[in-house]
């Protein structure tokens, strides 16, 4: 009989070989990525024959455009909230975050000495060596809807189904905490799970009694991409939503469906005109949007006025909190990010924190911008493709 370590790493590679192609864009936006996916016509690669350049490269702080004139004061509670769970889950970090506590955060000096004093600048650098990649936003959108169904209020949010099976292959191999399988049980096999298209349709899935019903299919869909959002009740009582699972399809862009269709033009395939195109032809959205296969369940999350909770555990903060690509920047760190405000070439240079994943959000210099709440932010969020770099900092002990 063969050792339980090797027979599981056989069974593993034939079941890694046969997700390869899918599990690197299994996962919609905001929940942890998968691992790195292996050399494929789907993945994005470099040339085997260049050596690949080090994500993290030494820099210097003159390297960090308007580093000096950042209100660092701004990023201070994110920090904090990083430091909550730093100090649990990476010890290593217990010692700059006690000295965290004795910063005037008042002081936008203070904490600028603080950070250069006890951190080291690393520049983001994909392994072709280049420094500069997309930056996209996004936010926590407000739905209206309602605990039972009614006029209005017709479309259903589900959470997880009772038929839907998660596997988690680190319980084979640690080094696979990231990647996640999603399937369902007929017999005694495992196959993949609904699309959407079966889940729309009820066909088999036990969906259960949705959580709550919303009067718009389009905001729902796009709640789904964002991962979280509230909904307005009748009564004015808002309920917070948050991602639960998912149904393990690849995720497809409707934005880029609607262009091959001829529906949108490039420049026009923003959040609001997808939005708009949809209020236009309410017939032939659910076709369009049955060409994603993914589907999000949610899970109802307790009121609070914080920002929502972003896969390091701790709430986001507005304008300060980064979703990035954990296989190459440690969730936690602060990141100072170099780009431009939505449309526009004025300078958005800022301190932040990655605290947040998303399954669009692959490689090293690739962000997604957390702009907040509401209607204002979902403006911002919808607009912003902008090229970007970014400077990881890691405290001096740490410093690979």
């Amino acid at each position: 009989m063969e050792p339980k370590n090797l027979f599981q790493r056989r069974l593993l590679a034939v079941l890694l070989l046969a997700v390869s192609l899918s599990a690197c864009q299994s996962l919609t936006v905001h929940e942890p990525a998968p691992a790195n996916c292996p050399p494929c016509p789907k993945c994005p690669g470099v040339d085997l024959a260049q050596p690949a350049s080090k994500p993290l490269q030494v820099a210097d702080w003159k390297d960090l455009p308007g580093w000096e004139e950042d209100d660092v004061r701004a990023a201070w509670p994110a920090f904090l909230q990083s430091c909550r769970v730093l100090t649990v889950k990476a010890p290593t970090w217990k010692k700059v975050c006690a000295e965290a506590a004795g910063v005037d955060s008042k002081s936008s000096a203070a904490v600028r000495r603080f950070f250069e004093g006890n951190f080291q600048p690393f520049a983001a650098t994909a392994a072709d060596g280049k420094t500069e990649g997309l930056i996209t936003g996004y936010y926590e959108p407000l739905l209206k809807g309602s605990r039972t169904p009614g006029k209005l209020a017709k479309v259903p949010v589900y959470g997880v189904p009772d038929d839907l099976l998660t596997i988690d292959l680190s319980e084979v191999l640690p080094e696979l905490r990231h990647m996640r399988l999603r399937g369902r049980l007929v017999g005694n096999k495992v196959v993949p799970y609904y699309a959407r298209r079966d889940i729309e349709e009820n066909r088999g899935a036990r969906l259960g009694t949705p959580l709550l019903w919303v009067e718009d299919q389009v905001e729902l869909f796009f709640l789904q991409v964002q991962g979280s959002g509230r909904v307005k009740l009748p009564d004015g009582k808002l309920v917070r939503l948050g991602y639960a699972d998912q149904n393990g399809h690849p995720y497809q862009s409707i934005g880029r469906v609607l262009i091959e269709r001829g529906e949108l033009k490039a420049g026009e395939a923003s959040m609001q005109g997808i939005q708009a195109w949809a209020r236009a032809n309410p017939g032939k959205l659910q076709e369009v949007l049955n060409a994603n296969p993914s589907y999000v369940f949610f899970r109802e999350l307790p009121a609070s006025d914080d920002g929502p909770l972003g896969a390091l555990g701790v709430p986001l903060t507005a304008e300060r909190s980064l979703a990035v690509d954990p296989r190459a920047i440690p969730l936690g760190a602060p990141v100072f990010l170099a780009t431009t405000r939505p449309n526009s070439s004025q300078p958005l240079n800022r301190l932040m924190l990655a605290q947040d994943t998303g399954g669009a959000i692959k490689g090293v210099v690739r962000a997604d911008f957390f702009w907040g709440f509401g209607a204002k932010a979902g403006e911002e969020a919808g607009r912003m493709k902008q090229s970007g770099k970014m400077w990881v900092l890691l405290p001096k002990e740490l410093a690979p």
